[in-house]
C-alpha cells in the first residue's frame, strides 16, 4: 500500500468550505429582487418589471449573512458564504502567505481585537472583554487563553508561520505574547501574567454602549459540568457551577481546577461539531510560566505542562489535555451578548464519547442508542433511516482531525463514450451528479482517508459496480466504516485478524499510521471492546465482523397476540414501538433506559441488534414480545439513560441484563414482492408453490428437501394440501428465518385437522442450519428436491457449486430450481413505474435497482438458465426441460420466474462423498425436528 502524500486538492469554493464546517446544518434561502426598469414609459398602464435579481440569505448555527444582489442564484450563495467566512474569522489564504506577511496580518488581528469597535462586537471573544471591563476596570486584562480559544483566525495565522501549532495549539500563546511585546504603546502583558490588557482605558461611552448592566443581567444560574480526573481509575464526577448575574464564569472553572486565577485557565478548542460551546478547561502549571519566561524568540520545544497527559480528555477533543480537567457547555455565541449554556451531564459526556465510534455516531443520527447499530449492507436510498453512511464516515474523520474521506467514483461500464470520474473532497454529492442519461451505466467507487499531514491511512476499491453514483458512493463508505467498527468494538484484535476482516472488505491500511491516529481510543473506549460476544456474517462479502451484543437474547421470548398472517421477511421494512428496561438480578428493580413509539427498520440489513431482529422476525403484525438480553457495552448504557447516577449504581452493585419488550406495528413487504403482486394473481409466489405440488403429485413423492427454505413458506405451504409427502426437510444458512419456520411448522403439525388445516401425511419434519453448497449425507436420495428463487442470492459460482453437488451427491429423483428472468424486468419495473399512484421512494427504487431485489447477485437471461441447467444435466445424468410462472412461455419474454425440472435417468445409487469419520460427514446442525410418533 503506498502510503504518499495525496495528490493537490482543488481550491475550495466558500461554499465547500462553509459545508466542511457546517455540512446540512448551513440554511441558503434565496430570494428574488426586482430592479426597477430603465427606460420606463410615463402614464403606461401596463406593469413594468425590471431585471430580476438574487439574494441570499445564509442561516448558520452561530451566524446569519445577507448577501448581495446577483443575476445568478450560485453568485449569490457563493458571496452569502464568503461574508460568513469573513465574520467567523475562518482564514482561507493561509498557504499562499509568507510567514512575514503572516506576522504583519497577526498584529493588525490584536491591535483589532483590544480595538474599541471590537468590544461592542456580537462575537465569542467579545464576551470574555466585556466580562473583563466589568471586573478588572476600564483597561481590560484579558486571558491570553480565551483568545487563542475563541479567535480562528489567530489560530491560522500563526499556523502560518509556525506549522508546530497545527500539533500543539498551545504555541500560539507565545506569538499572541509577541505581538503584545511589538504593540507595546497600546497594549501590555503583566510579568508572569497570562493576560494581555490595554494601556489607554476605554472611553466611558464605549463601556457604556458596550456593557451589559448587571440589572438587565440574566439571574443566578446554575450550570451543571462534568469533571474529568486525569487517573482513569477515578470515576466522572458531575457538579454545578453557581454563576452570579456579575459574575465571570472562567473564575468559577478557575476554582473548580484550585486556581486563584481565570488566566490560568487553559481552554480546548470545541468538543463535537464545530459550532458547540461545549469545550474543555484546565490548569496551566507553574512549569509552563517557567517555559514562556525564556526567551521567546530562541524557543523551539514544544512548551511544557508539567502534569501527566488527561487521556480521556484529550482523546474527547484530539487536543492534548494535562492534569483534572471540566467539560463544559458555557460561552458567548455570535447571535447576541448573553453569555449561552447548558447542562452537561453524564450521559452528554456518553454520548460525546460514543460519537467518536462508527456505531455510535449512527446511532445517535437515530436517536435509537441500545436497538439500532450500524448496517452491513446499503440496499437503496428510500429504505435506508438515519445518517448516510458517507456522512456518518465524514464526521468520523473530522471526530479524529482527519482529512475529509476522498471518494472518487468512476463510470464502470456505459453504452456511451462518456467516461467520466468525479473526485470528491467533502462537499455533498447530488444524488445524480456525474450520471450519464444513459440507464445502463454502472458505477464503481474507491474511498481514501488521509492524515491531516497527508499520509495515506487507508484506501478501500471493491469491485462492486452500482447502477447509480449515489448508491456506490454509500456502499464503499459503509465498507470503511464496518471495518473501522469492528476495530472499535475489539481494540486488542490481533494484526492478522484485523488484515483478514480488510481483505474481505477489499481494504487496504497502513497498520502504524492506523494505530498512531487512533491510539488515544484504547483508554476511553474501555467498555465497548471489554467483551466480544462473537461474530456476524456480513451479508455481501461472507465475512464476519465481531459482535458486542448478544445474537438472540433469552430463549424465552413470550409472544403475546393472535397470528395476524402479516410477517416480516428480508427485505420487508418494518416498524415497531419498543421499551427497553434494565433489570437488577436478585432484586425487584426495573429501570426504564431507552423507549420509541415508532421505529423504522429494513430486514436482512443489520441495522438492528441481532437478539431485537431475530424475535420481530418471529412476530406477525399486532403481536407483541418480551424478551431478555445480555448487557450492550456499558458506554451505550449510559449514553442512552436519563437517570445516569441511578444505572451506574445497579451496574456496579448487581448482576444486570436488559428486557427488551416491542410491539409489531406494520410490516412493508419488499419492493419485488410488491412487484410481483400488482401485475399478477395469484402473486408468483403461490404460483411457484403450485408449481411445485403439482410435480409432487405426479411423482407420488414421499420425501422432499427444500434447499435454501428461507422462513419456510414453500414448507408452510405445502402443508395446506393433501399430497404424499411423509417426510419434509428445510435447509438455510440464515438460523433466524430457520427459527421462523420452525414455529410455523410445529404449530400447524400440532394442530389436529380441521376445516383450515387438511389432514396431512407428513410423519416426520426437519430443519437444517447449513450452507447447500456443502454436503451432507442426510439430504441424500430424497424423492423430490426444490431450490425455489435461490440461486440468484448466492454468487454465480456458487450457484454452479450447488447444481454439480445436488445432482452428482444428494441425486434427488425429481429436482425443481426456479429463478428470475432478468428480460421480464423491464415489464415488471415499467408496470410499477407507469402507475400513476406509484409511490414516489418505489419508484427511486426502482431505477436504482439491477435486479428484482438488491440482495441479487446475478439474474440469468433465459438462454443463461438454459446453458447452466442443460450443462448440469448431461454432465450427471438427468433430464431436464423448462418452464416457467407468470407470463408466457411462447411470447416474449418469457415467463417472469423461469423453471427447470430436473429428472434422474438411473435409479443406480452412487457413492457419496465420504470423510474420515461418519460424524465429521454431517456439516449441518439440526436446528428443530418433530416426529408424530412422539
Amino acid at each position: 500500500m503506498e502510503t504518499g502524500g495525496a495528490s493537490m486538492k482543488p481550491t475550495l469554493t466558500p461554499k465547500a468550505v462553509i459545508h466542511q464546517k457546517y455540512g446540512t446544518k448551513a440554511c441558503y434561502t434565496i430570494e428574488e429582487v426586482h430592479e426597477p426598469p430603465q427606460n420606463g414609459c410615463p402614464g403606461l398602464a401596463i406593469a413594468q418589471k425590471g431585471a430580476c435579481l438574487f439574494r441570499c440569505n445564509l442561516e448558520l448555527p452561530d451566524i446569519s449573512v445577507v448577501s448581495g444582489t446577483f443575476r445568478r442564484k450560485r453568485d449569490a450563495e457563493q458571496s452569502a458564504a464568503e461574508l460568513a467566512i469573513e465574520k467567523l474569522g475562518i482564514h482561507t489564504r493561509t498557504n499562499d502567505l509568507t510567514a512575514e506577511e503572516a506576522w504583519d496580518e497577526l498584529l493588525v488581528r490584536v491591535k483589532h481585537l483590544f480595538s474599541n469597535e471590537f468590544l461592542s462586537a456580537l462575537h465569542p471573544l467579545s464576551g470574555h472583554f466585556r466580562d473583563a471591563v466589568l471586573r478588572e476596570g476600564d483597561h481590560c486584562l484579558v486571558p491570553i487563553s480565551a483568545i487563542f480559544a475563541y479567535d480562528a483566525k489567530i489560530c491560522s495565522l500563526s499556523k502560518c508561520i509556525d506549522p508546530r501549532v497545527e500539533s500543539n495549539p498551545y504555541l500560539v500563546i507565545q506569538y499572541i505574547l509577541r505581538a503584545a511585546e511589538k504593540l507595546s504603546d497600546s497594549l501590555s502583558a503583566p510579568k508572569g501574567q497570562l493576560s494581555i490588557q490595554r494601556k489607554n482605558p476605554y472611553p466611558s461611552d464605549v463601556i457604556t454602549s458596550s456593557v451589559i448592566e448587571p440589572s438587565l443581567s440574566s439571574e443566578r444560574s446554575l450550570i451543571e459540568v462534568i469533571r474529568i480526573p486525569c487517573l482513569l481509575d477515578k470515576p466522572l464526577e458531575s457538579i454545578v457551577l453557581d454563576r452570579s448575574p456579575t459574575g465571570y464564569y472562567l473564575d468559577l472553572v478557575a476554582k473548580e481546577l484550585g486556581l486563584s486565577d481565570a488566566a490560568k485557565v487553559f481552554i480546548s478548542r470545541p468538543v463535537g461539531r464545530a459550532s458547540s460551546e461545549t469545550r474543555l478547561y484546565f490548569a496551566a502549571s507553574g512549569t509552563f510560566l517557567s517555559d514562556l519566561s525564556s526567551d521567546l524568540l530562541d524557543l523551539k520545544e514544544a512548551l511544557h505542562f508539567g502534569e501527566p497527559l488527561n487521556a480521556r480528555a484529550t482523546y474527547l477533543c484530539g487536543q492534548d489535555i494535562y492534569g483534572d480537567a471540566i467539560l463544559a457547555n458555557i460561552g458567548y455565541t455570535w447571535k447576541n451578548k448573553d453569555l449561552f449554556h447548558e447542562n452537561i451531564g453524564l450521559q452528554s459526556y456518553y454520548r460525546m464519547l460514543i460519537n467518536k465510534t462508527p456505531s455510535g455516531i449512527y446511532k445517535l443520527s437515530r436517536e435509537v442508542i441500545l436497538a439500532a447499530q450500524l448496517p452491513s449492507t446499503f440496499t437503496t436510498k428510500a429504505n435506508w433511516r438515519g445518517a448516510f453512511p458517507r456522512d456518518v464516515l465524514c464526521t468520523f474523520c473530522r471526530q479524529h482531525r482527519l482529512s475529509e474521506p476522498i471518494i472518487s467514483a468512476v463510470i464502470a461500464s456505459s453504452k456511451t463514450a462518456a467516461v467520466g470520474q468525479d473526485h470528491t473532497y467533502g462537499g455533498a454529492i447530488a444524488e445524480d451528479e456525474g450520471q450519464c442519461v444513459e440507464s445502463n451505466d454502472t458505477f464503481r467507487c474507491e474511498a481514501r482517508i488521509y492524515s491531516n499531514s497527508q499520509e495515506l491511512i487507508l484506501e478501500c476499491s471493491p469491485k462492486d459496480t452500482f447502477k447509480k453514483q449515489f448508491d456506490s458512493i454509500q456502499n464503499v463508505s459503509l465498507k470503511v466504516l464496518l471495518w473501522l467498527d469492528a476495530y472499535f468494538k475489539d481494540l486488542l484484535m490481533p494484526l492478522e485478524r484485523l488484515t483478514s476482516y480488510a481483505d474481505a472488505l477489499a481494504l487496504q491500511f497502513n497498520p502504524q499510521r492506523v494505530f498512531e491516529e487512533l491510539a488515544s481510543c484504547r483508554s476511553a473506549h474501555s467498555s465497548l471492546n471489554s467483551r466480544i460476544l462473537g461474530e456476524i456474517s456480513h451479508k455481501s462479502n461472507d465475512v464476519k465482523l465481531p459482535c458486542n451484543y448478544p445474537e438472540y437474547g433469552d430463549s424465552s421470548v413470550n409472544i403475546q397476540g393472535s397470528d395476524s398472517g402479516t410477517s416480516p421477511s428480508n427485505g420487508s421494512l418494518v416498524c415497531i414501538s419498543y421499551n427497553v428496561a434494565l433489570i437488577a438480578e436478585g432484586a425487584e428493580v426495573k429501570e426504564p433506559i431507552e423507549n420509541n413509539d415508532e421505529f423504522e427498520f429494513e430486514i436482512g440489513t443489520g441495522c438492528v441488534i441481532p437478539c431485537l431482529e431475530a424475535n420481530v422476525q418471529q412476530m406477525s403484525v399486532g403481536q407483541s414480545a418480551c424478551f431478555c438480553a445480555e448487557l450492550a457495552p456499558r458506554e451505550f448504557i449510559l449514553a442512552a439513560a436519563i437517570e445516569t447516577a441511578r444505572i451506574l449504581h445497579l451496574l456496579d452493585s448487581n448482576a444486570c441484563r436488559l428486557e427488551y419488550s416491542c410491539n409489531l406495528l406494520r410490516v412493508t413487504e419488499p419492493l419485488e414482492d410488491r412487484m410481483e403482486q400488482a401485475l399478477f394473481s395469484p402473486p408468483l409466489s403461490k404460483q411457484r408453490v403450485e408449481f411445485a405440488v403439482k410435480y409432487i403429485k405426479e411423482s407420488h413423492a414421499c420425501s422432499l428437501v427444500d434447499f435454501g427454505c428461507g422462513s419456510g413458506s414453500l414448507l408452510d405451504s405445502l402443508l395446506n394440501y393433501q399430497t404424499s409427502l411423509e417426510k419434509v426437510v428445510g435447509v438455510d444458512i440464515s438460523q433466524k428465518s430457520l427459527s421462523r419456520a420452525a414455529k410455523i411448522l410445529h404449530s400447524k403439525l400440532s394442530t389436529e385437522p380441521n376445516g383450515q388445516v387438511p389432514r396431512t401425511a407428513v410423519k416426520s419434519a426437519v430443519l437444517y442450519d447449513g450452507s447447500i453448497t456443502d454436503f451432507d449425507p442426510r439430504l441424500c436420495e430424497f424423492d423430490i428436491g426444490t431450490c425455489l428463487e435461490v440461486i440468484e442470492h448466492m454468487e454465480e459460482d456458487q450457484a454452479y457449486r450447488f447444481g454439480n453437488l445436488v445432482l452428482s451427491s444428494f441425486r434427488p429423483k425429481l429436482l425443481v430450481v426456479s429463478t428470475p428472468n432478468y428480460e421480464y424486468n423491464v415489464i415488471l419495473q415499467g408496470s410499477n413505474l407507469s402507475s400513476q399512484e406509484g409511490d414516489q421512494d418505489d419508484k427511486t427504487q426502482l431505477q436504482s435497482c439491477r435486479f428484482r431485489n438488491h440482495d441479487h447477485k446475478f439474474e440469468w437471461t433465459r438462454e443463461q438458465f438454459n446453458q447452466w441447467a442443460s450443462d448440469l444435466a448431461t454432465r450427471h445424468d438427468y433430464s431436464v426441460e423448462f418452464s416457467g410462472v407468470g407470463g408466457s412461455g411462447h411470447l416474449e419474454p418469457g415467463y417472469a420466474s423461469q423453471i427447470a425440472i430436473f429428472r434422474r435417468r438411473s435409479e443406480t445409487r452412487r457413492e457419496h462423498p465420504t470423510e474420515n469419520t461418519a460424524e465429521s460427514a454431517h456439516k449441518y446442525q439440526v436446528i428443530w425436528e418433530w416426529n408424530s410418533s412422539k
